[in-house]
């Protein structure tokens, strides 16, 4: 089983973000998905910033995939897929159907978890267009990952969401400028002082969500450290791990070990718990509420 990490979804000051993938491209991770998904109007790095990373990652002998954005608003936004779409050098991940659109008829494109693809037609359209690599939809089951990849084309790698707080919904409305009582568009990069997200209670005190700007990501972490074998028997390639401010590359080694069969299922998750930014959860694989653990 590879390992990847998805990409960066917080927004962080230029050299924090620096500082992590320099100490990425030391971990042990095969691929490494860059660029901005949630919000165009995160300036710290540049797109020219986001290719230099790849430079240092891919000469550290990891695989390279840009992401672009999950939900284009404007015509800022298009460009910026575009740009990623013939950026000529790394693959990309489409994360809408518009992406898809620009990258119809290029060899070797990811389809990205945000596409929400649940059906072997559609997978199949996909390859047809292009694509090589499917990310399961983060809500998908092990019975549904099982039965599209029994039906999957030929030479199409599957890839699952398998830890890290999970990424639900984006939203037009800025839901960090909201707290602040701000416009999205003067929104005083209010997400900077939230490097995880900001915690969201239920009436009762419970964990319940993460904001991200326009985002909105579970409390708890899906994890799915004790699926292995499973995931492997439906035909699963890669495992993803989505980038945290804090133990990403911790995390990174212990799933590692687990994958290679030097730390135990139990052992895995012990250690996983102690470095998740939230509850360990995995409701959603075995067709339950998300935040459940079975």
């Amino acid at each position: 089983m590879k390992l990847a990490l998805g990409p960066l979804l917080y927004y962080w000051p230029r050299e924090t973000v620096l500082g992590f993938y320099e100490a990425v491209a030391r971990a042990p991770v095969d691929t490494v998905y860059l660029g901005e998904v949630v919000c165009a109007r995160r300036h710290e790095l540049s797109f020219e910033d986001w290719l230099a990373i790849g430079e240092r990652l891919a000469a550290a002998g990891k695989e390279v995939v840009l992401s672009a954005q999950a939900l284009a608003e404007s015509e800022g936004d298009l460009k910026l897929q575009r740009r990623a779409a013939t950026n000529g050098r790394y693959r990309v991940e489409a994360n809408d159907w518009g992406a898809a659109h620009m990258l119809a008829g290029t060899p070797g494109w990811v389809a990205g978890p945000h596409l929400n693809v649940y059906n072997p037609q559609t997978l199949a359209l996909l390859a047809e267009l292009g694509a090589t690599r499917w990310v399961a939809p983060l809500e998908a089951t092990r019975e549904l990952v099982a039965g599209m990849l029994a039906a999957r084309p030929a030479g199409l790698e599957a890839e699952v969401f398998g830890f890290g707080r999970m990424p639900l919904a984006f939203s037009a409305r800025c839901f960090t400028a909201r707290r602040f009582d701000r416009q999205k568009e003067d929104c005083g990069y209010a997400c900077l002082e939230f490097p995880d997200g900001m915690a969201l209670g239920t009436r009762e005190g419970k964990p319940f969500l993460a904001v991200n700007g326009i985002q909105t990501l579970s409390a708890g972490a899906y994890c799915l450290v004790e699926e292995l074998a499973a995931l492997r028997g439906a035909g699963v390639t890669l495992l993803r791990v989505s980038p945290q401010s804090k133990n990403t590359v911790d995390i990174l080694f212990a799933l590692r070990a687990a994958c290679d069969g030097q730390l135990s299922s139990f052992d895995a998750r012990k250690a996983l718990a102690a470095l998740a930014p939230g509850a360990l959860w995995n409701g959603f694989w075995h067709g339950r509420p998300g935040m459940e653990a079975a």
